[in-house]
């Protein structure tokens, strides 16, 4: 990925040069024709396109942005309620991320999460112990995690 990076930017400085030009549009033209070209020869890199990646990232960027709006919106709820109903507790989440990246990833967007904190990791990195605000739902949190965040992470680094 990197390296489709770095060909694109200096497909872009050769077009600057040969437009004997140093304007920034002269550098967006050529950023968008270096584009064109490493996505036509995206067959001989040996990862995918650099691309849909950045894209991939936004989409898990957006994914937390939503999700840490609609924990806040929880918590607010429990919070302004008069009586307190909820049940915190310790759940095990299994995970399908084997880099030591990943799972760090994992574990820090569910901690900034509000309501949600990973204690514990286990040795094998395969099952992350969650502490939950309201954890008398586990499977649905669970599954929420592994649909939104792990399934984001999964199409980042794969």
């Amino acid at each position: 990925m990197a390296f489709q990076i770095l060909l694109n930017i200096s497909l872009a400085f050769i077009w600057m040069f040969l437009k004997v030009s140093s304007e920034p549009i002269d550098f967006l033209v050529g950023y968008f024709f270096g584009l064109l070209l490493v996505f036509t020869f995206r067959r001989f890199f040996p990862s995918r396109f650099y691309l849909l990646r950045v894209v991939a990232v936004i989409s898990l960027v957006a994914i937390f942005i939503k999700e840490l709006i609609l924990s806040n919106l929880a918590v607010l709820k429990v919070i302004i309620k008069p009586k307190l109903d909820i049940k915190p507790g310790i759940f095990a989440l299994p995970t399908e991320l084997k880099k030591d990246w990943e799972i760090t990833i994992l574990a820090n967007l569910i901690t900034l999460t509000p309501g949600t904190l990973v204690v514990d990791i286990s040795d094998d990195n395969s099952t992350l112990y969650i502490h939950a605000m309201d954890a008398s739902d586990a499977e649905a949190a669970i599954a929420s995690i592994k649909n939104t965040f792990e399934k984001a992470i999964m199409e980042v680094s794969r």
